[in-house]
């Protein structure tokens, strides 16, 4: 949490002063208990701005990639996400999600808060894909509310997800968080397929209200492929 702190306290004023970030409805986010932030991914600065305009603090789910690297750049990469509150997990093979989704479950059940792409994966073309059913399955099990959120220009800033941010005029970033969803209604029905669509499917539709987004009704790992 130390960390955590020292961290917007340094890059926050670098945040404001360079992206201009127009943060929109962020007192919805529940101050208190376990709390699901669910939004679109555009580009990897996604995971950095998110932590920064949040008065608590969020835990994600992150590659362990970041975090194993030796050189002092990726000593500082390890640093600065696990500061944040990126918790690492091998997703590859058949076990990586169901890894995730427990990972999430316990940051929740601890009455923190918990950010998710329900995408899966960074959009390869800036508009907005299916979402996974993990995200229902994780507000099923928890009762954690759901509150929407939108990541709008980050793909501006850093277009393809690699490389240094870019600044300059027109480059402004807004991140606009939805009323909180709750999903009480569904109790005892994680496992229910149809359920878990639905929800999700709710989920993404308030994403895409607040992104302005084109939806897509397909997985973006598929449209990658294509």
């Amino acid at each position: 949490m130390r960390r955590f702190v020292l961290i917007r306290a340094v890059l926050g004023p670098f945040l404001r002063l360079f992206f201009r970030p127009r943060i929109e409805g962020a007192e919805r986010i529940p101050g208190t208990g376990p709390v699901i932030l669910a939004g679109n991914h555009l580009t990897f600065i996604d995971s950095m701005i998110l932590p920064l305009v949040t008065e608590r603090q969020v835990f994600f789910i992150g590659k362990d990639e970041y975090v194993t690297g030796t050189s002092l750049k990726g000593r500082l990469m390890a640093w600065f996400f696990t500061g944040c509150g990126m918790i690492p997990v091998d997703r590859d093979g058949g076990r990586g999600g169901v890894a995730a989704l427990m990972t999430g479950r316990r940051v929740l059940e601890q009455g923190n808060v918990f950010g998710i792409y329900p995408e899966g994966t960074r959009s390869p073309d800036g508009r907005l894909y299916r979402g996974r059913t993990g995200i229902a399955r994780l507000a099923l099990m928890t009762g954690a509310p759901v509150v929407p959120f939108a990541m709008i220009g980050t793909d501006r800033v850093q277009p393809g997800g690699s490389g240094l941010p870019r600044v300059g005029p027109g480059l402004r970033i807004t991140v606009r968080f939805g009323e909180p969803l709750d999903f009480s209604r569904y109790e005892g029905m994680d496992r229910d397929r149809y359920v878990l669509r639905a929800v999700t499917d709710e989920v993404m539709s308030e994403v895409m209200r607040l992104s302005g987004q084109e939806y897509v009704d397909i997985y973006a790992t598929k449209a990658k492929a294509a």
